[in-house]
């Protein structure tokens, strides 16, 4: 059985098939989505509808929360247009364009699509790592207990307390990393147990070394690759 993780697909459905496609993964594999699944790219809907199929065939497919779907729940839940807009200007509308027909006015997305979105968790642990949408805020006397932070924090390597982290690996996305960046970070997990698994797939040609979908392997410490195909 292998474990990989995988970050801020951000609604690129083609390249996170072709991602899945290169791992060869198989239902003896067990998957982590760190989060981010909507927004920006072009078929959200598609993502998430995948990733459904993927448990319904018998898939083991753990899903935590990125700050876009939180931002998605907080533009239903606050009713305000503040927190609307900054959602749509985050990428949301592309998420609402990718459902057509089937957008609901009280909730935007259809009600399974919700469900989905509302369970998802903000970490997952296990004894070699804690994995996670955006990072851990070590400054707290429990880095469990601050959701928040989880969800949005940045620059917070030099907080990293390995010692709290009893001898497990930080992985997580949220930050657009270059390739070569992460591929160095991997070979200095035994100095500083983090990485950051986003490659920037939906912002492809924005910058060198970005607009790749990223899949760590877990126990061997590989790590895949695919450029985005959306465009």
């Amino acid at each position: 059985m292998r474990r990989f993780a995988i970050s801020d697909i951000h609604g690129c459905l083609r390249t996170f098939q072709c991602l899945l496609d290169q791992i060869g993964l198989s239902k003896a594999d067990t998957l982590y989505l760190l989060g981010d699944y909507i927004d920006r790219g072009p078929d959200s809907k598609g993502v998430i509808d995948l990733i459904l199929q993927l448990r319904k065939e018998g898939h083991q497919v753990v899903c935590l929360r990125g700050n876009h779907e939180q931002m998605l729940l907080n533009a239903l839940s606050k009713h305000g247009l503040e927190e609307l807009q900054l959602w749509l200007n985050a990428g949301g509308a592309e998420t609402i364009d990718s459902f057509h027909d089937e957008l609901q006015t009280d909730t935007f997305l259809p009600r399974p699509y919700l469900a989905f979105i509302r369970q998802l968790d903000y970490y997952a642990l296990s004894d070699d790592y804690w994995l996670v949408h955006a990072g851990f805020n070590f400054k707290k006397n429990n880095p469990l207990e601050d959701t928040e932070s989880m969800l949005w924090i940045r620059n917070w390597y030099a907080q990293l307390k390995p010692s709290v982290l009893n001898g497990a690996v930080v992985v997580h996305g949220h930050t657009p990393t270059p390739r070569h960046l992460i591929e160095a970070q991997v070979e200095r997990l035994d100095e500083l147990p983090v990485l950051n698994i986003d490659c920037g797939c939906v912002y492809k040609d924005r910058m060198p070394g970005i607009g790749f979908l990223c899949a760590f392997e877990m126990d061997s410490r590989r790590l895949f690759f695919v450029e985005n195909v959306e465009r």
